[in-house]
């Protein structure tokens, strides 16, 4: 703000995870970009466009707001500077790389980043870069301007857990509380050199949506040795038309030589077979209808990780975070994640994985519903169970 007012002519952006963001709090909060103007006497309602979350200042500056959300609305703009607000909260990575494209105005373009510092890759790359300077502060260093009641319960609840090392005092964690999944562990499981691969697959989760704050359709490539490992060889989901992903599977299907593909209809049901078929109309496509929730299907695959029966080919940075950062109290569905956990749970054989589900419950041959192991007649469907010819919950 004090670059903007002692700088005349020049351009700021000020980007925020969403519009309401931008709007809400960072220029129209009690600590937003307007307050302050109003504090220096350089505010008036006719500088600021809120429609356009722009103000213009009357030294000829102008900052301009925008949404993480759409990416592509920072292709071609050019600033001096800008503040980026809750930059581990950003959905899209490439928000930030347009930001950084066009940063290109003035000697020494500088970015201000204020977070909670959520643990994922592009924050832990820029806390580990020279040009970045870190400055922490805790929520308690600011109590003169917050509710002592508030402070005091959200000490009393989350003081000296990791929540609240993370959220309350701006410590970076390497590994997220509850989490399948570990940076550690992910490490020691990472490989350089494929070897012959039994079977490859490319597995699909389709979003059902197609704007930009829809789900990416997770789409991964993976393949099995014939010592029963798993090798995760490829991530190239991505944000499109039911046409584009489809043809992205396809084109990937070719590479690899996969032997089939793998897709998701719990929520696009014939649909995601359907446009497969319109870019070819004849493949090898299997179906996976999930009966079972996020958790039930992951902790299996985390299993076999934790056993080194599954390996990485490479760095997949963006999937990584999401196996290291969701929980499964994360209500935000991870593409990527579910992509590779239809994998690997198809490539690594049913026997195992048929066996945890098992051990949780009897799972109905009718209906899929999972029934207490004391039960013999299904709770939804009321069919009789029949334990020796389970299914494995759609995986």
């Amino acid at each position: 703000m004090y670059e903007a007012i002692t700088r005349p002519n020049t351009r700021w952006a000020v980007v925020a995870r969403t519009h309401a963001d931008v709007r809400d709090t960072c220029f129209e909060g009690e600590s937003g970009v307007l307050s302050v103007l109003k504090r220096y006497g350089l505010y008036s309602e006719q500088h600021y466009n809120r429609s356009r979350t722009k103000i213009n200042l009357p030294n000829g500056a102008m900052i301009k707001g925008f949404s993480a959300e759409e990416p592509d609305t920072l292709r071609g703009p050019q600033h001096h500077g800008a503040w980026c607000d809750e930059l581990a909260a950003w959905e899209y990575e490439d928000t930030w790389d347009q930001l950084q494209f066009g940063l290109r105005l003035g000697e020494t373009p500088r970015v201000v980043v204020t977070t909670t510092p959520r643990p994922t890759q592009l924050i832990r790359d820029l806390v580990s870069r020279s040009t970045t300077y870190v400055t922490r502060g805790s929520t308690f260093d600011n109590a003169a301007n917050l509710s002592s009641i508030a402070l005091a319960e959200l000490q009393a609840r989350y003081n000296e857990t990791r929540l609240g090392r993370q959220e309350l005092y701006g410590e970076i964690l390497e590994d997220v509380e509850g989490a399948l999944w570990t940076r550690g562990l992910i490490e020691r499981c990472r490989v350089e050199e494929r070897p012959h691969m039994s079977r490859i697959v490319v597995s699909i989760d389709p979003a059902v949506t197609n704007t930009a704050s829809s789900d990416e359709t997770g789409i991964v490539v993976a393949g099995c040795d014939t010592n029963g490992h798993g090798y995760l060889i490829a991530d190239h989901s991505m944000r499109g038309s039911p046409l584009d992903w489809a043809s992205k599977a396809v084109a990937l299907f070719d590479e690899y030589k996969a032997d089939s593909l793998l897709v998701e209809v719990n929520q696009g049901g014939d649909m995601v077979s359907a446009v497969l078929k319109q870019v070819r109309p004849v493949l090898p496509i299997r179906e996976i209808r999930a009966h079972v929730g996020k958790k039930l299907r992951a902790e299996p695959v985390a299993a076999m990780y934790e056993q080194g029966r599954i390996h990485h080919l490479g760095i997949f940075h963006k999937l990584e975070d999401q196996m290291t950062t969701w929980t499964p109290a994360d209500p935000t569905s991870p593409d990527r994640l579910d992509a590779m956990v239809q994998a690997f749970s198809d490539l690594l054989g049913t026997s195992s994985i048929s066996n945890y589900f098992n051990s949780l419950a009897n799972v109905c041959t009718s209906c899929g519903m999972p029934n207490p192991k004391s039960m013999h007649i299904c709770m939804k469907c009321g069919t009789a169970i029949i334990v020796a010819t389970q299914k494995t919950g759609g995986l």
